[in-house]
């Protein structure tokens, strides 16, 4: 080599070192102005990703996802090693073998980004994605690129390959909000990880390097020429064989939307813990992955939505069929593609699901089912749409190519409509106002409004037993003699005088209190509030948690003319339910944050009559009508229950806090007595079927059936149901509180109470058992043919009488009463 080409030589290496240097030296500088912006290894280690609020059951069932992001956070060792090798194969082989970066795969990217200039090109490991993913954004510029290198230097030095890979895993998008491999898999599959077959996790791992293109629901095609990519890649790295690649390339392609998995079914409480997420801490919280842990029982919720619909649909049903939704030609024979397209803007609605009628036989109707298939409605699924006067066939209400509800379990399905009545039902725990159940309308996704909550409704005759609680504490007993004749008062702002009347009209002169109670005699309930006063009634009626200010003070208030919703209704009748004590309604028991942590832990009062050991001061109507006694307190041998029940949060046991007595344990008792007779002979005698006898309730029904009502409970379980339509119209002749709300709550006390022993209610100190005259409700003998037994408060029993004694009322009777 002569000296000329040995000067060339060492001028190149000179030059390239000092190239070389500049690049270090450039690099080194770039890390030097990048470094404050990328965040610190502790940081990293905070990372809080979007989570979607998660909203459970007490027992811990998933009842919705709520955010922007759909995000499933999963563990390294929850994800099947098949779905691992399936990314790999796909985005980095050598993700186990490099130290972040494929430098082959770099260094193609530089050199297409030098020499085109607009640096869109990319060889991005595993690593540099999931740096990119949590920290960065997507531009295509060189700042964000050596952002992403150094950001993936430093993932590599603090955190293992599982860790990354993990990371990544939770991280990467989808398509469709969709983010992590978890949340994916539901929203493509409706499936958990290990749920899913080789082809449908070839396809998710085909879908990352371009999630629009590759979707599976709107690009099938490109979905599945991505997919035999990533079968090969698993092949070849031996992560599959052969035929398991084969078999999966050929499978079809099944993904469609599906929502969010849920365990219960409880989409209007999820929507009331939000807005109290919301409330509490601000828009940002559903993202926050915050987690609320209901009081919610997930087998009663699910009986409470199923006995709300199909009590809603046996209404409707009564009332009859209003047609199809939608007619299409359908020729015979129809793909099921062509069946499915005639069906896409139809959606679930509740338990219904859109169907198209393919045939018609004289007493039955082939239907194709939407995302389901064909099934078959016989005879006693159609019959109930025949109109009056029609022929007994099938072709009579339905014809080929009708769209129609229907409700399916399979190969056999039965024609139904969208209700177009209303309701609601909600059931507490008595002894701390625990929700367990609680349905706000047919279907929340086609309707939000929460009647349960929300609506503020008449109550009609639910509302009686707070006045009859008032008039037991007044002095009035169940034998007391009160008059159900004709009422007529003057309105000073009308001409007109007002007229009430029972319902079914009719009257039936004197009769004791227990039977107008049972037969729901409006005008007797007038006379016991004129007996108390109207003052007194609000008084009295407001323990229950109604508020004052807002009862009707004039007498239309005995027939249940105030706005209350379910809530309150069911609220104040676990005071009958609990023994006397006043609880408060609650849903949420805990809001944990995504690491765990107790933010918010409910401290509910419990009832608690081993606690009592003072009477309260003043909690009779002494003070506010005549001089009714306070309530006394009830004796440590009467206690049902032990103020200590707890529950464990956190392994600490929590004693809760006593309830506030607002009735006698005795007037309770004997309310509950004379409601268990509403059952057994009276309004609610539908629940007889349950075949228990520990059950009490009341019916009630506004003017012209407008507002229908059951309330009933034991000793653990307190419901209501509300029957009617949102704008206030008639639901037709017969529609009755016994008819319409009654059989609802049958259909959920069934379930709920399944496994509870029938156990009659332990009767308290301060009741008496006496013998008295049916005719005047006075102490009689045992002799007297028209004798009963009766029990009364002990403060309050009849005189003696014989039976030529007018009838009695209460030991202050006044005219009115008569």
């Amino acid at each position: 080599m002569n000296s000329r080409t040995m000067r060339m030589v060492l001028v190149a290496v000179a030059a390239g070192l000092m190239l070389l240097g500049l690049c270090i030296y450039g690099f080194l500088g770039a890390y030097v102005f990048l470094a404050p912006s990328l965040p610190t290894a502790d940081a990293m280690r905070r990372l809080d990703m979007q989570i979607p609020l998660r909203i459970y059951s007490r027992s811990g069932e998933l009842i919705a996802q709520i955010g922007e992001q759909r995000r499933i956070p999963v563990t390294y060792e929850e994800i099947p090693q098949i779905v691992r090798e399936a990314f790999l194969a796909a985005e980095d082989d050598r993700f186990f073998s490099h130290h972040g970066f494929d430098y082959a795969g770099v260094l193609r990217a530089v050199l297409v980004n030098i020499t085109s200039g607009d640096y869109s090109q990319g060889a991005s490991t595993i690593t540099m994605q999931a740096a990119r993913k949590l920290f960065l954004t997507d531009e295509k510029h060189l700042r964000r690129k050596l952002q992403e290198v150094f950001l993936t230097y430093r993932m590599e030095r603090e955190f293992t390959k599982p860790q990354i890979l993990n990371t990544y895993l939770n991280v990467i998008f989808f398509g469709q909000r969709a983010y992590g491999v978890a949340a994916a898999a539901e929203v493509f599959f409706g499936k958990t990880l290990d749920e899913l077959s080789i082809a449908e996790v070839a396809t998710l791992a085909g879908i990352v390097q371009r999630p629009a293109a590759y979707n599976p629901v709107t690009s099938a095609e490109r979905a599945a020429v991505r997919r035999s990519y990533v079968l090969q890649r698993m092949q070849a790295l031996g992560y599959i064989d052969e035929a398991t690649a084969e078999r999966a390339r050929v499978e079809p392609i099944q993904a469609r939307s599906f929502a969010p998995r849920y365990e219960v079914e409880a989409p209007y409480v999820a929507e009331m813990a939000r807005q109290e997420i919301v409330g509490r801490f601000g828009e940002a919280a559903v993202n926050a992955g915050y987690r609320v842990i209901t009081t919610l029982d997930g087998r009663l919720q699910t009986a409470a939505i199923r006995a709300l619909r199909l009590g809603l649909i046996e209404y409707d049903r009564r009332h009859g069929f209003r047609g199809p939704l939608q007619h299409v030609a359908i020729a015979a024979g129809a793909t099921t593609e062509t069946l499915e397209s005639a069906l896409k803007d139809f959606a679930n609605v509740g338990n219904l699901q859109p169907a198209v009628v393919v045939s018609v036989a004289p007493r039955a109707a082939r239907v194709y089912v939407r995302s389901q298939g064909f099934a078959q409605i016989d005879w006693d699924g159609l019959s109930w749409a025949r109109q009056s006067g029609e022929a007994s066939t099938a072709a009579s209400i339905v014809k080929q190519g009708d769209i129609v509800y229907v409700v399916s379990n399979g190969s056999a399905a039965q024609l139904a409509q969208l209700p177009e009545v209303q309701g609601a039902l909600v059931s507490l725990d008595p002894d701390d106002g625990a929700i367990v159940a609680l349905v706000g309308g047919f279907d929340f996704f086609s309707n939000k409004f929460n009647r349960a909550t929300q609506a503020k409704r008449q109550p009609g005759s639910g509302f009686k037993p707070f006045l009859y609680s008032a008039a037991l504490d007044y002095g009035f007993t169940p034998a007391s003699i009160i008059m159900d004749a004709p009422i007529m008062a003057d309105d000073r702002n009308s001409e007109q005088s007002w007229r009430p009347e029972n319902s079914g009209g009719g009257f039936s002169g004197p009769m004791r209190m227990r039977e107008a109670l049972v037969r729901s005699r409006n005008l007797v309930s007038i006379r016991l509030l004129r007996g108390i006063g109207a003052d007194g009634t609000i008084a009295y009626t407001s323990r229950f948690g109604f508020d004052a200010d807002s009862l009707p003070r004039n007498e239309t208030l005995a027939l249940g003319t105030l706005s209350a919703t379910p809530l309150q209704v069911a609220t104040g009748y676990t005071a009958f339910a609990n023994g006397g004590f006043r609880v408060t309604p609650y849903f949420i028991d805990r809001i944990e944050t995504n690491a765990g942590e107790v933010v918010v832990q409910a401290a509910p009062n419990v009832v608690c009559e081993s606690c009592e050991s003072v009477a309260p001061d003043e909690v009779g109507l002494a003070g506010i009508v005549g001089e009714a006694p306070a309530i006394p307190a009830a004796p440590p041998a009467a206690s049902a229950r032990s103020c200590m029940r707890s529950y464990v949060d956190s392994d600490t046991i929590r004693p809760k806090k006593p309830a506030e007595r607002i009735i006698s344990a005795a007037n309770a008792w004997l309310m509950a007595d004379m409601l268990g007779d509403v059952i057994r002979r009276g309004t609610g005698r539908r629940a007889l079927v349950l075949g228990r006898s520990d059950i009490s309730g009341k019916t009630g029904t506004t003017n012209a059936s407008r507002d229908t009502w059951f309330n009933g409970f034991n000793r653990e379980l307190v419901a209501t149901v509300w029957v009617g339509f949102d704008q206030a119209q008639p639901l037709g002749e017969g529609e009755e509180g016994s008819r319409t709300a009654v059989p609802i709550w049958v259909h959920y006390m069934r379930e709920a109470l399944r496994g509870v022993p029938d156990t009659p209610r332990p009767r308290p100190a301060g009741l008496v058992t006496a013998h008295v005259s049916a005719l005047n409700g006075l102490l009689t003998g045992e002799s007297d043919p028209n004798g009963i037994d009766e029990v009364f408060l002990a403060e309050h029993l009849p005189a003696a009488g014989n039976a030529t004694d007018q009838p009695a009322g209460a030991g202050n009777t006044t005219e009115s009463l008569f």
